[in-house]
């Protein structure tokens, strides 16, 4: 299925960027290797919908510009309060050429360690590959289903990766494990030494005395 999304040249640049925003439309740039920079604005709502369906790893096709281009979203700024999307980076990928990208993984499956009490520790949250776009995916599925004990591992060379992608991660690293669930022990509590306060009641008792006197 293609990814699409419309773009608009941008003339001026700067501080009419801001004002963008309020009218529902987001400022944009996208460059490449043989690409030369170029401003844009972008429908915001249009924008944050592929965002959330095609995320960093998707290619999209960017028309509105004359000849269609692929792209990639590389860099996304969010406001830090609503975190709403308020500029993008798009980097247009050279035809036939590969690129490097991050892409997430998606834990399935049910492990019998889990189901029996034991911890799920997910170390890598996503995967550096290398594909050409046609093959990028939008996702990497890490089953958890053969983890049967405490101690078992997934490492990246466990991943079935799709025909033409290719892990830029070290074969050996860790991507998964099940560990046991550490309980902490509440600290015993000192029992009173009544003998210690009565001594100290007495003592109290003898001063008021002497006091008095």
């Amino acid at each position: 299925m293609t990814i699409s999304l419309t773009a608009t040249k941008r003339e001026e640049t700067g501080k009419d960027a801001k004002g963008l925003l309020s009218t529902g439309t987001m400022p944009a740039v996208v460059y490449g290797p043989k690409q030369e920079s170029i401003a844009l604005s972008l429908p915001l709502r249009d924008f944050e919908k592929v965002l959330r369906d095609a995320g960093e790893s998707s290619v999209i096709e960017l028309s509105g510009l004359g000849a269609p281009l692929q792209v990639l979203i590389h860099e996304v700024d969010r406001d830090p309060v609503t975190h709403v999307p308020r500029h993008a980076d798009l980097y247009a990928i050279e035809k036939g050429a590969k690129v490097e990208v991050a892409v997430p993984l998606t834990y399935v499956g049910e492990s019998p360690a889990v189901r029996a009490g034991a911890s799920l520790v997910k170390v890598l949250h996503e995967l550096e590959i290398e594909a050409e776009a046609a093959n990028l995916p939008h996702d990497i599925e890490v089953d958890i289903s053969g983890l049967l004990e405490v101690g078992a591992q997934i490492h990246v060379s466990d991943l079935k990766l799709p025909t033409g992608v290719v892990s830029q991660v070290d074969a050996d690293q860790v991507v998964a494990l099940i560990q046991e669930v550490e309980i902490e022990e509440e600290a015993p509590v000192a029992p009173v030494d009544m003998s210690a306060i009565e001594v100290e009641e007495k003592g109290k008792k003898e001063e008021e005395g002497e006091v008095k006197e």
